[in-house]
């Protein structure tokens, strides 16, 4: 039994990994119905950007709280920044374009950011400091350490934070409107085009956050890994409910439990098994994901 618990910890732990990409695709899709397949990219580009930032400041014999806190807002912004500038140049002029067109760019997009990284960083693995401490205590058989308890807790403040934010605000409320209808969003006066590149700004800042967690936690990042996070926590979009944000978080949430207990019980060698496999039975069972998609209202 304390296997069984000691599983859920490190679900609940790579779900928010998960979880804090998967609002991305879900936001993205929700205000232009694109499937934005370069986003578990800038989740890698959000990681090395952190690892610079660490290293650089390690030399500076900074406080080491204050030297990860500078890191993380410098690949927040960089992120963000370099979302932006994606949603600018590449998506913004096909957003009146066939689908296929602006998909096609995602996947380009996704392969520049892949091979800019590698020409930068090369194909080499880059290590994080160890900071993140081993410390914890057991309860009942349960190994639980301090940093997975932050990492939950930090992903769950920001899961939060974001749907106050689209379910609270005035920007949220223009954003749900934008993506039920774009054309009568713009004739009641809203921007649309800068609440896109807000959408794409949120969704870039989180990929980064998560980026940076996941860089500190498992210490090991390449230039490879947001591909394969990438279609996970799209694999999470759609379980969830693609377009729906609460569904996001618990689909990013019940694929990390359901990788955990893959490779406990079975083998880490079948996770992928398990994790397409659940994409492809959703697809043909439910496309709509296990909340469904709204009618009225997708975010």
């Amino acid at each position: 039994m304390s296997d069984f618990f000691q599983f859920i910890i490190e679900g609940l732990t790579t779900g928010s990994f998960y979880a804090l990409v998967a609002l991305g695709y879900t936001m993205v899709y929700g205000i232009i119905r694109l499937i934005n397949f370069a986003h578990g990219d800038l989740f890698m580009v959000g990681a090395f950007i952190g690892w610079t930032g660490l290293m650089v400041l390690a030399s500076a014999h900074l406080p080491l709280a204050l030297a990860l806190l500078i890191a993380l807002v410098a690949a927040m912004t960089v992120t963000g920044a370099l979302g932006l500038l994606i949603e600018r140049l590449a998506y913004q002029p096909l957003l009146r374009a066939p689908r296929l067109s602006i998909l096609i760019t995602a996947l380009g997009v996704s392969l520049a950011l892949q091979n800019g990284v590698l020409l930068i960083y090369g194909a080499g693995f880059r290590t994080y400091p160890h900071v993140l401490s081993q410390a914890g205590f057991e309860l009942h058989g349960v190994q639980i350490t301090f940093a997975q308890i932050g990492i939950i807790v930090a992903s769950l403040a920001l899961m939060l934070a974001l749907y106050f934010f689209v379910h609270h605000t005035f920007l949220g409320t223009a954003m749900r409107a934008l993506a039920i209808d774009q054309d009568a969003a713009r004739l009641m006066g809203i921007d649309v085009e800068r609440l896109i590149q807000l959408t794409f700004l949120l969704g870039s800042v989180l990929a980064a956050v998560a980026g940076v967690m996941e860089g500190l936690y498992y210490t090991q990042i390449n230039f490879f890994m947001g591909f394969v996070l990438g279609l996970r926590a799209f694999t999470a979009a759609v379980l969830g409910g693609i377009g729906n944000i609460p569904g996001a978080m618990a689909g990013g949430i019940l694929i990390g439990l359901l990788e955990a207990f893959g490779a406990g019980y079975v083998s880490s060698q079948w996770t992928d098994v398990f994790v397409f496999g659940v994409l492809i039975g959703v697809l043909v069972i439910k496309p709509t994901g296990l909340f469904g998609e709204r009618v009225v209202e997708r975010m």
